[in-house]
């Protein structure tokens, strides 16, 4: 099963490989529950849907596709999730979900047709790694608020926080240690930095354990499954916008993020990826399972790269990464305490946002046209609060700028398409 043309699987190599890639992106177990339980979803319920939907993806990565990749709910989506269509739009979180699970319906029948591909190459390159770092601004900035490092202030919309507080100590010991261990390159660095932070935060009173081990549970049951209620949720709400920035994000997320992760293994054929159809379907159905028990939409996980470089080749990889999760899912009671403390999870927030601002490098700055979209939507995310917005304004800017300087032709029509759909939503629908 677990075979690729002039490769042979270790099973040891492979097994390690998995355990390497699981440390490095234990940390959404706690991330993600904390981020959607401030669009109201139950922790628990968010912790076994994140649970859930990593080991169907992974499984399906694994088994299906035979590819040594981790899938899991994505960072960024799930903050634009929580606030720039729960918390932005005041709506229940199971209509929000409702947007997923269609969304995720559209990606599960683009993954069977080609149109997947004239999708990703639509949009342009700059707008991809803008949309990319502005999300890691606003990753940033959610953990800096949420940590008491930056607070609120009437005149100037933000400032420094009390940097005395017990809370703001810890996240800046925590933010030390974990960027310490990212600088040493050692695996599982944002896993073993929550670790050693929490045992400083027992240490000083702000960490209490109320068991260790409880067997995983929904206490919402399933969410969504009904796709007819859930168009006629998406449509009542004018979720459009959502369910195609969902869709966009995804798609494009998960394809660049495997293709990048099968370069890095020596997997691409010709310069193509062999079972793409495969390895989109794995993703696009982990986000239907998702929407269903509770968790936004999942991505492939470019923490793959730890265990790529470990040795992983093969679907066996990903396997011992579902069987990690399937294990945790027993230890919902010390991810609840951890998640309570926010100097615990703060610094992960802080770190993933400034891995993924470094998209910035590859944007086109020395050209005006290229670069003023791309710089709205870096700098709209973090200041609006909504990462839809910066989108939006990236989409209607960029043909705009190509229509004035003459070469109209060179954008993609359906980029036209989009832009008047954005257009259309932030003049005509609710923010």
């Amino acid at each position: 099963m677990f075979t690729i043309k002039g490769y042979k699987p270790s099973v040891r190599t492979e097994c390690v490989a998995g355990l390497t890639t699981f440390l490095t992106m234990a940390y959404i177990m706690v991330v993600n529950p904390l981020v959607l339980s401030a669009a109201g979803v139950p922790f628990q319920q968010a912790f076994t849907a994140t649970i859930i939907s990593a080991v169907v993806g992974t499984l399906l990565m694994g088994l299906f596709a035979n590819y040594p990749i981790a899938i899991a709910p994505g960072m960024g989506l799930n903050a634009y999730f929580t606030y720039s269509v729960v918390q932005a739009q005041k709506l229940n979180y199971h209509i929000a979900f409702s947007a997923v699970f269609i969304s995720a319906i559209f990606f599960v029948l683009l993954s069977l047709t080609p149109l997947r591909t004239k999708l990703i190459d639509a949009i342009p390159q700059n707008l991809k790694h803008a949309i990319a770092a502005g999300i890691g601004f606003f990753i940033a900035f959610v953990g800096l608020r949420l940590t008491g490092l930056v607070q609120k202030q009437p005149d100037n919309l933000v400032a420094l926080g009390d940097l005395h507080s017990p809370m703001a100590l810890l996240t800046l010991a925590g933010l030390v240690i974990t960027t310490i261990l990212m600088a040493r390159r050692i695996y599982g660095a944002l896993f073993i930095g929550m670790i050693i932070t929490g045992i400083l935060a027992a240490i000083t009173g702000q960490l209490t354990l109320h068991g260790i081990v409880s067997l995983p549970a929904l206490p919402d049951g399933l969410l969504v499954y009904n796709p007819i209620a859930a168009v006629g949720d998406v449509i009542h709400a004018g979720l459009y916008a959502a369910v195609f920035s969902f869709l966009l994000v995804t798609l494009f997320d998960t394809t660049g993020t495997v293709l990048g992760l099968a370069e890095q293994a020596g997997l691409l054929e010709d310069g193509k990826l062999p079972r793409a159809e495969r390895a989109l379907f794995a993703d696009s159905f982990a986000t239907l399972v998702g929407a269903i028990f509770g968790t936004s939409p999942t991505s492939a996980y470019i923490e793959s790269a730890s265990g790529i470089a470990a040795g992983g080749r093969t679907g066996l990889t990903a396997l011992v990464v579902a069987i990690l999760f399937i294990i945790s899912a027993f230890f919902f009671p010390v991810i609840q305490a951890v998640s309570g403390v926010s100097a615990i999870t703060g610094p992960a927030l802080i770190i993933v946002g400034a891995l993924m601002a470094g998209n910035v490098r590859y944007i086109t700055w020395d050209k005006f046209d290229e670069a003023l979209p791309a710089f709205l939507v870096i700098l709209s995310m973090p200041l609006t609060s909504s990462i839809a917005t910066g989108i939006a304004l990236g989409f209607i800017f960029y043909p705009i700028l190509k229509v004035v300087i003459g070469q109209w032709r060179s954008v993609h029509p359906l980029v036209y398409v989009f832009g008047v759909l954005f257009l259309f939503d932030l003049i005509f629908l609710p923010h």
